[in-house]
Order: C-alpha cells, then sequence, then structure tokens
C-alpha cells in the first residue's frame, strides 16, 4: 500500500505528512461529518474556526495509514470509523467546547420533499404578497388558513404544518419554499472526538447548556442555605447570616423582655396583650 511505494502522489504525501504532525500539535482531534452543507457554506465557518481549529479533508485509505502509525491510545478505534472521504479537525478547545460551537454555527435550508423537519415548521400570519389562482389549493392542502386581500393571499393564523422529526411532503417543500421558510438544519457534526487518549462518541459529546446552567444556580442556592443554616460566612451569604442572627437576637431580647431601641414597642405590645389576658380572666373570676 502507501508506505510499500517507491514514489507516491504529491498531494497523497503531503495530506499523510500532515494527519502524522498535527496530532502532536494539538490536543484534540476530531472526526466529523457534513451534513447537507456543501463546500461553499463551509467557507465562513472556515473563517470564524480559523487561529483556533485545522481541517483536513483526506481520503479514508490515506488516513488509515497514517493513524496507524500515531503512537496515541484510543486512536485505534478512531480507525475503524474512518470510510470514504473523512473530514479531520485538531484544535486546543475541548470536545464538548468544539461540538458547541459547531451546533451553533448550523445554517437553515430550504426543505426538498421527503426530508425531515429539524425544528417545528411554523407558518406566521401575513400578507404573503403571492397572487390568488392555483396557489390557494396548495394552502388548503397543507392546512394553512388564508383569505383574499387587496388581490393577494394573506395568511390568517400561526400554523404549525409539520412538526420536528416529521417528513415533509413535495407540496408542503414547494410553500415553504416559496414563503421562504428554511427548516432543515445544515452544518458540520462531530463523530468522534479524541483527547487525552479518552475517544468521546457523538451522543456522549451532546452538551444540555441551558440544563447545566439550572443544575448550578440550583446547586449554588442549596450551597447558599446550608452555609446560611451551619452559620459558615462567605461573601455570598454574610447580609443573610447578619440578618439572621439580627432577627434571633431581637427574637431573644423580647422573650426575655429585654428593652432596646429596636424591640421596646414588639414588648410593649406583648405586655399589654399579656394583661388585657389577664383582666379577661379577672373579669370570669369568682373568689371561693
Amino acid at each position: 500500500m502507501l508506505e510499500n511505494r517507491t514514489t507516491y502522489p504529491k498531494k497523497k504525501t503531503q495530506m499523510y505528512q500532515t494527519l502524522q504532525e498535527l496530532p502532536k500539535k494539538y490536543k484534540v482531534m476530531a472526526l466529523v461529518r457534513m451534513e447537507k452543507v456543501r463546500a461553499t457554506q463551509l467557507l465562513p465557518l472556515r473563517k470564524k474556526l480559523q487561529g483556533k481549529v485545522e481541517i483536513v479533508s483526506i481520503k479514508d485509505k490515506v488516513a488509515q495509514r497514517a493513524i496507524e502509525k500515531l503512537d496515541m491510545e484510543g486512536v485505534g478505534k478512531m480507525k475503524e470509523m474512518l470510510t470514504g472521504q473523512c473530514l479531520f479537525m485538531f484544535t486546543n478547545m475541548s470536545p464538548f467546547e468544539l461540538n458547541i460551537f459547531l451546533s451553533k454555527n448550523k445554517i437553515l435550508l430550504s426543505a426538498r420533499g421527503g426530508d425531515i423537519a429539524s425544528i417545528d415548521v411554523i407558518v406566521q400570519p401575513k400578507n404573503t404578497g403571492i397572487a390568488p389562482g392555483p396557489m390557494l389549493t396548495e394552502f388548503k392542502e397543507n392546512k394553512i388558513p388564508t383569505k383574499i386581500d387587496q388581490g393577494t393571499i394573506w395568511i390568517l393564523k400561526e400554523t404549525t404544518p409539520v412538526k420536528k422529526g416529521d417528513a415533509i411532503s413535495a407540496k408542503l417543500a414547494a410553500l415553504l419554499g416559496k414563503l421562504d421558510i428554511k427548516p432543515i438544519e445544515a452544518g458540520i457534526v462531530l463523530n468522534a472526538a479524541l483527547s487525552e487518549s479518552v475517544l468521546f462518541s457523538e451522543e456522549q459529546l451532546i452538551v444540555d447548556v441551558e440544563k447545566i446552567k439550572m443544575q448550578l444556580v440550583q446547586a449554588n442556592q442549596q450551597a447558599i442555605s446550608l452555609s446560611i443554616e451551619a452559620s459558615y460566612i462567605t461573601e455570598d451569604n454574610i447580609i443573610q447570616i447578619l440578618a439572621k442572627a439580627s432577627q434571633a437576637a431581637n427574637n431573644l431580647s423580647v422573650e426575655a423582655g429585654y428593652i432596646t431601641e429596636e424591640n421596646k414597642e414588639q414588648i410593649l405590645q406583648k405586655a399589654e396583650s399579656q394583661a388585657q389576658g389577664i383582666a379577661n380572666k379577672a373579669k370570669d373570676y369568682t373568689p371561693a
């Protein structure tokens, strides 16, 4: 194969050498795939990644030869995943950070018949600017209520003709195209990422950021509550602990009848209440 030849195509030799050098330069080696995205649409993403990520596109056989020569734990499992034209990313970002970045930089494309909706397709009420005629039937077939006003078709109310995960019919795809609604996500997806000898799968790299934020907020609130209960003073809880101590001291002084400027009204109210109670009992008192 490649190493048994006396001469190799220059481009393959360069790619082979690149794939052996970059894993030594970066902490993370990722195998990715492009979903419905064209090479021209990849250019804006390359610009955003410039200086942070190096992208290498290489044939599977050349990649396999290069990878098997690498002295890295876990790389053997990645070799088994190589098929066809392979796309690698090399970076010092964490695999999770890279995955989040790629997820945030997906684009939406127009649908074709048979495509699976990446999002809930919501059609908003508006003037479509489309002249009435055969188009009215297309709206009706897709259960989108309309009216004709000032010579154009108006959508009457918000409608969801297809939900995320459902197939889009050819007729609906054509109608969405005319409404400039793009329900198909396209972008780069991480198949696997090798970091510090650990190979992460696509499923392991999915991070629900909002869920984690909520968990961190809840954990922080629980920690503050526990520290207040234990009277463990920190910058975050000192005001609450002082307020709790002040309230406890005030309650104790009121209970003991120790008058201060802050509690005198409470003590007088308590004394008045007690005196009123005694007076009420005295009214009903009958000497033996």
